[in-house]
């Protein structure tokens, strides 16, 4: 079957294009900030209480000594970048190419705290894959990655009321202007909500919906524990007991938390890289065993220079207090397939069966939360082999 993606739209509004260049004086900063950092003292224990001082202690020098901001800064602009305003709203974005003409359109969408970085690896294997595949069927893609508003450089973020929904029809605005017809669309942890509510806002144009780190959640109809795996019970457990203080307080008090976040770059590289800790598998390690250190600080750095600390939590805010998000909806009609890292993840098949058209589900063994980042080869041909089956 031949699907024409790009003859119904022609590309429209402004779009400019972008390249990062932090000022001197900032980078300057800081490093008199890191510098000038007051750290506590704190008990000698181990991640049970959060991050302990000794490793925090040598990441803060790490950043400060030996990562290269400008060097990471020069590869990131390597790859075209542009920014277009949709509805009132900084849009920043990646736009790559495949140098096949019948590539089809992909976006990327990442979550927090993550940013466009979680798929540096990804492009590659998404854009040009090797001719081997091509004869397997293969499809290349041409991909588009944007900053969600409020994240990265899609700042400042003008107003409140920037939900999944409204983000996601924000989304498909930006691939009317780059002329896209039909595409497909992926995404982990915020992006879960946003990619499936671009199928449902525009299921003749979405292709299909590729997700990881989906959150799945009871319905409370009578019966729907019965039969459940043992595997599939602990996720339930894990969801039900997963330490959430950053929601907490990211979904009740983002701008409090921002304060003290946006004013000190160690307090920044500790709310994130605890995170990182948790949600990367091997658990038990640091988030060094499956993330490259400059990867993360990267990513963190982004934050830092960017500013977006309380603007990148108010997502959780929007979601929690928007009372659309936690009404029936009905069932999405877009194939689906989903990626279930089983370290991590809680994603339980017959609840996500309720709101998503499931056709393709993995599950692996390999990789956590941010599997993009963890084990990008393997994620990527989980979302080839889901789009081929779509096509």
């Amino acid at each position: 079957m031949t699907i024409s993606y790009n003859s119904q739209y022609q590309p429209s509004g402004e779009i400019r294009p972008f390249r990062i260049r932090v000022p001197q004086e900032e980078l300057d900063g800081l490093m008199e900030r890191l510098d000038r950092s007051r750290l506590p003292e704190l008990p000698d224990t181990g991640w049970e209480r959060g991050v302990p001082l000794t490793y925090l202690a040598e990441l803060q020098d790490y950043w400060r000594r030996s990562y290269d901001w400008r060097k990471h800064e020069s590869k990131l602009n390597e790859l075209p970048q542009y920014v277009t305003t949709i509805d009132g709203q900084n849009i920043h974005f990646l736009h790559i190419p495949s140098a096949e003409p019948n590539a089809i359109p992909l976006m990327l969408i990442h979550g927090w705290p993550g940013s466009f970085v979680e798929f540096l690896d990804v492009i590659e294997p998404l854009t040009a894959p090797s001719k081997g595949d091509r004869e397997a069927g293969i499809p290349p893609f041409h991909l588009i990655i944007p900053s969600i508003p409020g994240f990265g450089y899609s700042i400042p973020l003008k107003e409140p009321g920037w939900t999944p929904a409204r983000i996601a029809g924000a989304f498909l605005q930006l691939m009317d202007r780059l002329g896209y017809a039909r595409f497909g669309v992926q995404g982990g942890d915020s992006g879960a909500f946003i990619a499936p509510e671009m199928g449902k806002q525009a299921p003749e144009r979405v292709i299909g919906v590729h997700v990881n780190a989906l959150l799945t959640f009871p319905s409370g109809e009578d019966g729907e524990f019965e039969g459940l795996t043992e595997e599939e019970q602990q996720r339930l457990a894990r969801l039900e007991s997963f330490n959430d203080g950053y929601l907490q307080i990211q979904s009740k008090s983002p701008q409090t938390l921002a304060y003290g976040l946006h004013d000190s770059p160690v307090g920044q590289l500790a709310w994130i890289a605890e995170i990182f800790k948790k949600w990367t598998h091997p658990e038990g390690e640091l988030p060094e065993a499956s993330i490259d250190r400059n990867r993360l600080l990267t990513n963190i750095s982004l934050y830092w220079f960017t500013g977006t600390s309380g603007s990148s939590a108010q997502i959780y805010y929007e979601s929690m207090n928007d009372p659309m998000a936690w009404a029936p909806k009905e069932r999405g009609t877009v194939p689906t397939g989903v990626l279930v890292a089983k370290s991590h993840d809680t994603a339980i098949r017959r609840f996500a069966e309720r709101e998503h058209r499931i056709i393709h589900w993995t599950e692996r063994g390999d990789g956590g939360h941010f599997y993009a980042m963890e084990q990008p080869l393997r994620f990527a041909e989980d979302v080839q082999r889901f789009f081929k089956s779509v096509l």
